[in-house]
């Protein structure tokens, strides 16, 4: 064994709710845990300003603070945390490899995926700026749909995640404009007819988002082409939702771990475990339900918990 591999007991990819919940359970299991930041330290919650759904934060919390708070709780009880990402995995054998930034060789007992998933977005510079200004985009309408109380909103997409966001911000906000990209939703009939029955509902088919429209700092509207007629028209909006899918950041791991048609990891259910022994899933990377800090941070205690008795049967 080269010189320059190193052996760890227990190794947690990913830095969002999940890997830290995760951490500081496998740290307080004196499984030695380190903790592999990835490309996002902090994952989604880093560009979502305010989070007042996280329990015991009543006045609510920044997503970059609520991160930092449950890094240092990590560290706290022993968590290695480091800088880096994981770049190729080899799970065919009895220990699991893992490549640190294409160089760094591990060789792991227990290995915890929290690579979480990415939101789709458009890709307009205009949405790009708001979102990281947190002055008006979201990918998330249970996370932030309730800063837009009384106010008039637009979501772009067409599937169930998209209307039963939809669904959800009509019962907060004054109206609801729905942008759908073709001339049909890729919906349920059921969650269609839903947001179609749904009053303060405006449903524009076959429309595109030209610009998300702001004074810089916040948004004020959005510009939209009606693709049958080629008009381009201003929708008033303070906020735009998009609604357009997740990628879970999974790739890295398709030659061994069994992933859903999307991407997604396959767990055990009821558990934390995939179908390689000792390879553990938590957070978002097998969640395209629920998508929750709450629940990610759940199943990284899972997670870390299946991990202490994997190593416990192993003695």
């Amino acid at each position: 064994m080269s010189d320059t591999i190193e052996k760890i007991k227990c190794l947690i990819i990913g830095s969002g709710p999940a890997g830290y919940t995760a951490a500081i359970y496998a740290a307080r299991a004196n499984m030695n845990p380190v903790l592999y930041q990835g490309m996002q330290p902090g994952g989604q919650l880093t560009t979502t300003n305010e989070v007042e759904n996280w329990p015991g934060n009543p006045e609510g919390i920044t997503g970059p603070e609520m991160m930092v708070g449950l890094q240092a709780q990590a560290q706290r009880f022993g968590t290695d945390v480091r800088d880096g990402w994981a770049t190729k995995v080899d799970f065919s054998g009895d220990i699991h490899k893992v490549w640190i930034n294409d160089t760094k060789e591990l060789h792991c007992e227990t290995v915890i995926i929290s690579t979480g998933a990415s939101a789709k977005y458009l890709g307009m510079p205009s949405e790009q700026h708001y979102l990281k200004m947190g002055g008006g985009v979201s990918a998330c309408a249970v996370c932030d749909g309730f800063f837009y109380r009384n106010q008039e909103v637009v979501i772009v997409g067409a599937g169930d995640s998209a209307c039963e966001e939809a669904h959800y911000l009509s019962k907060l906000c004054k109206k609801v404009t729905m942008l759908v990209r073709s001339e049909k939703f890729r919906a349920s009939k059921i969650m269609e007819e839903r947001v179609r029955k749904t009053e303060n509902i405006t449903i524009l088919m076959n429309h595109d988002t030209v610009e998300v429209l702001g004074d810089e700092q916040v948004v004020t509207g959005v510009k939209a082409l009606n693709k049958t007629t080629n008009e381009v028209f201003d929708i008033p909006a303070t906020g735009f939702f998009v609604a357009i899918g997740h990628k879970p950041n999974t790739d890295i791991f398709k030659e061994y771990i069994t992933l859903d048609e999307t991407g997604y990891i396959i767990n055990t259910p009821g558990t934390s475990k995939t179908n390689v022994d000792g390879v553990f899933v938590a957070g978002d990377a097998a969640d395209h339900v629920y998508r929750q800090a709450i629940t990610a941070a759940g199943t990284g205690c899972m997670a870390a918990l299946d991990a202490e008795r994997y190593l416990a049967a192993k003695e």
